[in-house]
């Protein structure tokens, strides 16, 4: 686990320290904690509570976390924590990165193959595909914490000078 400890092996890059550069903030940031990082892969985890207001009308009666949202938390697990990690690694400093905007540019592939129920907790995986002229593609997928997928795709985000 990695949560406050420094990331890869002793790397000033802690996971307190990627989770609070990232621009979306709760209630809208659907990452709790980074367990995993490296120039490839990132591993992630989410829980999703209750109480989200997006379950009072998806749907009422029979609450389901929404696919859009699911897309959602890979992007910016994926795209933007894997993003800042590797640009972080780059040299970049974190002043740098304030002047950076991700962009969540495509998405491809999406297949969803289960449902997310309120309170239940998510593991987010991303694997790069590359990171070229400003573009990270990831190749990332959800699971249940026994290991069943819920949904995958292939995402890829863009960092624009603000």
């Amino acid at each position: 686990m990695a949560d406050k400890e420094a990331l890869n092996g002793g790397s000033p890059f802690t996971a307190d320290r990627i989770l609070d550069l990232i621009p979306q903030k709760p209630p809208f940031r659907f990452i709790d904690s980074i367990v995993e990082i490296g120039d490839d892969t990132i591993r992630a985890e989410y829980h999703f509570s209750e109480d989200h207001d997006f379950y009072r009308g998806h749907f009422p009666g029979n609450p389901v976390t929404p696919g859009v949202i699911l897309i959602e938390a890979m992007a910016q697990t994926g795209v933007v924590a894997l993003g800042i990690y590797l640009l972080l690694k780059g040299g970049m400093p974190d002043t740098g990165l304030q002047q950076i905007t991700t962009l969540f540019a495509f998405a491809d592939e999406i297949e969803f193959s289960g449902i997310v129920y309120p309170g239940e907790k998510i593991i987010i995986h991303g694997e790069k595909i590359y990171l070229r002229r400003g573009n990270l593609r990831t190749r990332c997928h959800i699971t249940r914490e026994n290991g069943e997928t819920v949904c995958s795709g292939v995402l890829t985000g863009t960092g624009v000078t603000r």
